[in-house]
């Protein structure tokens, strides 16, 4: 993981949440850089306080990545971002690998990852219940089709699914 620290004046940020045009420029920031370095984004979020947040950056590509696919990335995203002046506070910057536990951002990624263990956890109970273990069968229309253990096949609506990740079986 690289990670680098930045500091600047504060323009968007209120509560540690950027604004929703800005978090598409970022995004498209990041996503240009990727694209550029024959890279996936996987995904990336913004987490913590507003004074010291942590911009993640996670990225793929087939055979995995290298620190110097990290390090590229970082490099031109700080740069990109500083220039664009869209985060305007003290950050850090991560670039890293989804990991073998990755999550399952995309709705491609339910049917790239058909067929592995996962575990799931919905926003609202199914049968009283949140957390799911089970092979992904894949996406059947708005929903999540999971061979859940203990219970057999269900469908658990894409918008119900809060977080959902790869389960590495050892």
């Amino acid at each position: 993981m690289v990670s680098l620290l930045r500091e600047w004046a504060w323009p968007t940020f209120f509560l540690g949440i950027m604004t929703e045009s800005d978090r598409e420029e970022v995004g498209k920031i990041i996503e240009r850089v990727a694209v550029r370095e024959g890279l996936e984004l996987v995904h990336w979020e913004s987490v913590g306080p507003r004074n010291n947040f942590v911009l993640r950056i996670y990225i793929d590509k087939p055979g995995g990545i290298s620190h110097s696919d990290c390090e590229a990335v970082s490099n031109q995203v700080g740069t990109l971002l500083d220039l664009a002046d869209l985060i305007a506070n003290r950050y850090i910057l991560e670039v890293s690998s989804p990991g073998i536990e990755r999550g399952l951002f995309k709705r491609a990624d339910y049917e790239r990852f058909a067929g592995s263990r996962i575990k799931l956890r919905t926003s609202q109970p199914i049968d009283g219940q949140r957390n799911f273990r089970g092979k992904l069968i894949g996406l059947v229309g708005d929903s999540v089709s999971l061979d859940a253990d203990g219970r057999g096949q269900i469908e658990i609506p894409y918008e119900n699914v809060v977080k959902a990740n790869i389960e590495y079986e050892f």
